[in-house]
Formats: structure tokens, C-alpha cells, sequence
């Protein structure tokens, strides 16, 4: 039976079996050991962008899921017009992944995208069965999400190259719980292939 309000009031008319959520990509960096997440984010920053353009490419809604840095006062907007500010230690990264006009927004107040959000809700109305998920930092609110979403039983997929820690070692450890345990697909963005068939989306 169809949902009551397929479109969710107008704001969700995406309808896919595939989601790219990224996470904490709205980033200042501006805390302790920031400058160590920003060294090893940059160079997954290209192939985030990468990954997003493809996915947009073959009609994947991507989802920004984005802490609010306990600014409970502020909004996304703000937190993307901050992050983009001059001076700001994360500008750099920030600038290869600004959001576009038919990207969606999800702020969660912890470390994972489906605690107290509307992530469950909208998914639903997409009918997402796969999770592309991409981000910072690995080994905290990338693994949270990710396990939720196993917990939910989503498919996921979460490309080793897209995603980053403060310390490499934590991140191939919370990439090695997330292939082995949660069992990811982690191979590198450039290895997952979209093909579009009867306007249906796969990953091959």
C-alpha cells in the first residue's frame, strides 16, 4: 500500500533504492587535533566529490548528515556559510563539497546520522534499500552511522578512499569493523560502477 504522502509534503520527490549520505563534510576543523583530520581528509576530499558527481550523475539522492556542533541555534546554511569563512582551518575542504540546490540535509545532535534525525523517515520515502556512506571521521560518526544502518538492514557500501580518521591506524581499524563485522563493501569510489537500467540504479 502507498505511503499517505508519497512525496513527503513536496520535499522528498526522489525516489531510489540507493542513498549517498556524507557525513560531517560541513567541517571547520576548528578543534583538537583538527589539523591532524584535515591532513589525512584532503586527500579523501577529491574522491568524495568524485563519488558524489557520479552518483548525482546516475540520479542517486545525496544526503548531507551533519553534527550541529552543538550549535542548537544555528542551521545548515549557517553551518556551510561558517565552515567556507576565511581563516577558518577547514575552508579547503569544505570548498570541494559544498551542497547543491537538490541536495538534502540532515543535522543530528551525535555521533550517528539516524539518532533523534529525520534520516530513518526520509530514507523510507526514497525506499532506500543501499547506503553509499562517505566522510568523517572513520572511526567515530562514519562507523556510528554505518552500524545503525547495518542494524536497519541496509546494504552499504563505504569506500575506503572516501573516508577519514585523526590517525590512520584508527581508520583501518574502524574500516576493518565495517567490512568484516557490518559487512561493507570498502572498495575504493573509483571501483564502484552505477548502471542505470529501466530507471533503476545497481551497483556492480
Amino acid at each position: 500500500m502507498p505511503a499517505k504522502n508519497e512525496d513527503l509534503h513536496g520535499n522528498a520527490p526522489d525516489k531510489s533504492s540507493i542513498a549517498l549520505l556524507l557525513i560531517d563534510v560541513i567541517n571547520d576543523f576548528e578543534f583538537e587535533e583538527g589539523d591532524l583530520l584535515l591532513d589525512n581528509a584532503l586527500p579523501a576530499a577529491e574522491n568524495i566529490a568524485s563519488l558524489k558527481k557520479r552518483a548525482k550523475q546516475a540520479g542517486i539522492p545525496v544526503i548531507y548528515v551533519n553534527d550541529n556542533y552543538g550549535k542548537w541555534q544555528s542551521d545548515f546554511l549557517k553551518l556551510v556559510t561558517h565552515a567556507v569563512s576565511e581563516g577558518v582551518r577547514g575552508k579547503p575542504f569544505v570548498e570541494q563539497l559544498l551542497p547543491e540546490e537538490d541536495d538534502y540535509f540532515v543535522v543530528k545532535p551525535k555521533h550517528s546520522g539516524f539518532y533523534s534525525t529525520v534520516l530513518d523517515t526520509l530514507l523510507d520515502y526514497f525506499g532506500a534499500e543501499t547506503l553509499i556512506i562517505a566522510g568523517l571521521a572513520g572511526n567515530s560518526c562514519v562507523l556510528f552511522t554505518s552500524n545503525d544502518a547495518y542494524m536497519r538492514d541496509f546494504y552499504l557500501h563505504v569506500p575506503s578512499d572516501c573516508v577519514a580518521s585523526n590517525h590512520t591506524e584508527d581508520n583501518e581499524t574502524a574500516l576493518h569493523i565495517i567490512r568484516n563485522v557490518l559487512k561493507a563493501d570498502t572498495r575504493p569510489q573509483s571501483a564502484l560502477h552505477f548502471t542505470v537500467k529501466d530507471g533503476k540504479v545497481t551497483i556492480e
